[in-house]
């Protein structure tokens, strides 16, 4: 199998002036760079501070609509595979904060975030299937939006449907954190990484809106949880666009041996694990 370039575009978002200016120029750059995974950020062109309920209901639009045609037709014109969310208008009458996955011109996938963040759960409906992994001509990939991919058992359910490659549509807000630490977010997603030996592309945004600033943590991760490009936006920097690129090995994700006697799948023992889907706790407590 041939190795994939994987493009992770961090992109400054207006809600106040929706423009899908950025999201071109963003994957024509990736594209000259030989990109053939490109990966935009969650809400990539509506913007994600919305004011109330109301707001986000007008940004909203089907599957077929505005932002996901235009991600067809830009992966028709560059030849290459584009993942971008938006505030899908589900048939159901319902919110969803989605992602589409499409490949020269056709929607092969189109995910709903299923772990809701902050004031989003305020006007999005969570999704309720899990993440699957998505046969396309570069190899597997699996899509998950932000929060998703900070709960360790979506990308192991990911890992287990056979995913090469996670993607990670992201809008992460700039949290209090110590000066010395990085941010706990691009931690997770090496963590995602190396825990189940998979590839994670993961694109956040850039640009404050509505009194709200970002972390600016696109980044590309090998299956052994190290950084391969990013995180684009250091410490004491401003997160910009930029466009990181990284070169993906997809039989390294396949092959799940840690070494001589482990293996990151193998050595699970799931009938212990049964408290996992048993218990919820309640909001709150330990």
């Amino acid at each position: 199998m041939p190795p994939v370039v994987a493009a992770a575009c961090q992109i400054g978002v207006d809600i106040d002036g929706r423009t899908t200016v950025a999201v071109e120029a963003a994957v024509a750059h990736a594209a000259e760079r030989g990109a053939d995974l490109i990966v935009l950020p969650e809400q990539c062109v509506s913007g994600f501070a919305f004011a109330d309920a109301a707001e986000a209901r007008d940004a909203a639009e089907p599957v077929d609509g505005a932002t996901v045609g235009l991600l067809r037709r830009l992966s028709a014109e560059h030849r290459v595979v584009i993942i971008g969310g938006y505030p899908e208008l589900g048939e159901d009458g319902h919110l969803y904060n989605s992602a589409a996955l499409v490949q020269d011109g056709d929607l092969l996938h189109n995910y709903r975030k299923v772990h809701l963040w902050g004031a989003e759960v305020q006007w999005f409906t969570p999704g309720s299937e899990p993440p699957a992994a998505v046969d396309t001509r570069l190899g597997r990939i699996a899509v998950m939006i932000c929060y998703d991919l900070e709960l360790p058992e979506w990308p192991r359910l990911a890992a287990l449907d056979g995913a090469d490659v996670i993607v990670a549509p992201c809008n992460w807000p700039l949290l209090d954190r110590p000066e010395t630490e990085r941010p706990l977010e691009i931690i997770r997603a090496q963590a995602a990484a190396g825990t189940n030996k998979v590839y994670v592309v993961v694109a956040d945004r850039c640009g404050p809106e509505r009194g709200v600033d970002w972390i600016g943590g696109t980044a590309i991760v090998s299956a052994t949880g190290y950084l391969l490009a990013g995180p684009a936006t250091g410490h004491d920097e401003q997160a910009e666009p930029t466009v990181l690129t990284g070169t993906l090995d997809l039989e390294a994700a396949r092959d799940k041996s840690i070494g001589p006697h482990n293996d990151a799948l193998a050595d699970r023992r799931p009938t212990l694990y049964h408290r996992l889907s048993s218990q919820t706790p309640e909001r709150g407590h330990r």
